[in-house]
């Protein structure tokens, strides 16, 4: 009876998590979703508790305990710029936690049956891949580490090789009932598998790859269900990791980029741009916010396009404040959002709602850009790749093929940035060479908080 009820807890839990998934999938109902999912989880540890037996309550509640602090202290300080580098971090925590749970059921457990040990066996891998390579995700993220692709002779042959080397020593362990020295082997080329298989992808790449490690977590955990007999962790693990791979799919598309290239560490490997479109000199036009506030006073549609340099500034704010000003004069103001903007999928979304922007102004890529052609103001707070022309015509540049929002065919481009450095592609944009492109140097909140002064002056 008790196993009963367990098992229809965790159905009900599953459904919260599957309807949490669906609100999440749109800015507006996101919060709702994430509350049905928390709560979904919620029902899943309580039943686990109340219908197991064996459980130390004592060392739950300490690490409960732990888990809240870290993640109250992570929640308060960490700022929306490094919500990326957070996500990683949290992927990377979650492959390992499931790797530490499979190799505590491999060294306490004394029969374990084949399937058991696979069961094992996979959760080490996909969690310790997991745990290695969100490491090194964060760590270009942040700086650590350089953003550009990291390449040596052999490297594919290499993963290939310890791909080989992964199974044949998986298969020893299943047949050997659990060799130690071949359990730890597993563990070590797991490892090394997440850094060789991660530090080959561009900076510009990390959020496919943040989505891609998100599945990797989600798999690595129902993997670990199958070690446990645990249905709950089976399901939640199986959404998660399915809704990671539907996820990079979409990120792939948004970006030009194969899916399999993504698995397999293969994204960056692109030859540097030599194209003209990245060595050459562009000349640019700097205008103050004073002669931007005439342009756009004369302007009946606006476009903002954000992006990470809108977040490093945490200008969303600002952007408000002077898109609900052109609103009050009756100027039609419309958010253009890249799927890939930012460092994470949803980056720009977040940022965005957090400031209270109207939902029903927020277009995606295939909605805005037939909007560009009678659009009188193009504003670019930030963005750099996925508006640089080139990705339609310069096949030798690492963005050829990207989708890109249309800001060119715009009547005026006005590109807000601190400086004239490159994006996370390391390519320069021609867009700021342009006829109908102007640069307004400086940091987007402060430049839009000027340009809000000017418009009232006018």
């Amino acid at each position: 009876m008790m196993f009963d009820f367990s098992s229809i807890s965790y159905v009900l839990a599953a459904v919260l998590f599957i309807l949490g998934i669906k609100k999440l999938s749109h800015p507006k109902t996101a919060r709702d979703g994430n509350f049905l999912a928390a709560f979904g989880m919620f029902i899943a540890i309580i039943s686990t508790l109340i219908f197991y037996s064996e459980i130390n309550y004592q060392l739950i509640i300490i690490g409960m305990i732990i888990g809240a602090i870290i993640g109250a202290t992570f929640a308060i300080k960490v700022e929306m710029t490094q919500m990326p580098q957070m996500v990683a971090i949290f992927n990377g925590f979650g492959g390992g936690a499931s790797a530490l749970i499979a190799s505590a059921e491999f060294l306490n457990s004394g029969n374990i049956t084949t399937f058991t040990m696979a069961s094992i066996i996979i959760s080490i891998f996909v969690g310790t891949l997991t745990l290695t390579g969100s490491f090194i995700a964060f760590g270009k993220l942040q700086g650590f580490i350089s953003g550009q692709p990291i390449v040596f002779p052999g490297q594919q042959p290499l993963n290939a090789l310890l791909a080989l080397g992964l199974l044949f020593v998986g298969f020893l362990v299943v047949e050997t009932d659990g060799q130690l020295n071949y359990f730890y082997i597993v563990i070590a080329i797991s490892a090394i598998l997440g850094i060789t298989l991660t530090i080959p992808i561009g900076g510009a790449d990390m959020p496919v790859v943040i989505s891609l490690l998100n599945s990797y977590s989600g798999v690595a955990a129902s993997a670990t269900g199958f070690v446990l007999m645990n249905n709950g962790l089976i399901i939640s693990g199986a959404l998660v990791g399915a809704s990671g791979i539907i996820l990079t799919n979409i990120m792939c598309k948004g970006m030009n980029r194969s899916l399999a290239n993504v698995i397999f560490g293969a994204l960056g490997l692109e030859p540097e741009s030599s194209s003209e479109g990245s060595g050459r000199q562009i000349a640019i036009k700097s205008y103050s916010t004073e002669e931007a506030a005439m342009i756009f006073d004369a302007a009946e549609k606006v476009i903002v396009v954000p992006g990470y340099g809108l977040a490093v500034a945490q200008a969303q704010h600002a952007v408000r404040e002077v898109a609900e000003f052109l609103e009050n004069k009756g100027k039609k103001v419309l958010y253009a959002i890249h799927p890939v903007a930012g460092r994470m999928p949803g980056h720009m979304n977040v940022l965005l709602a957090e400031a209270n922007i109207p939902y029903e102004q927020l277009k995606d890529l295939d909605e805005i850009n037939s909007e560009f052609e009678d659009c009188d103001v193009a504003l670019v707070l930030g963005a750099n790749d996925v508006v640089n022309p080139s990705a339609r015509h310069d096949k030798s540049s690492p963005i050829f093929g990207m989708p890109i929002l249309d800001v060119d065919k715009s009547r005026t481009v006005i590109i807000n940035k601190r400086t004239m450095n490159t994006g996370f592609a390391g390519i320069q944009n021609e867009l700021f060479g342009f006829d109908n492109s102007i640069m307004v140097f400086g940091d987007a909140k402060d430049m839009l908080q000027q340009l809000l002064k000017d418009l009232k002056d006018l």
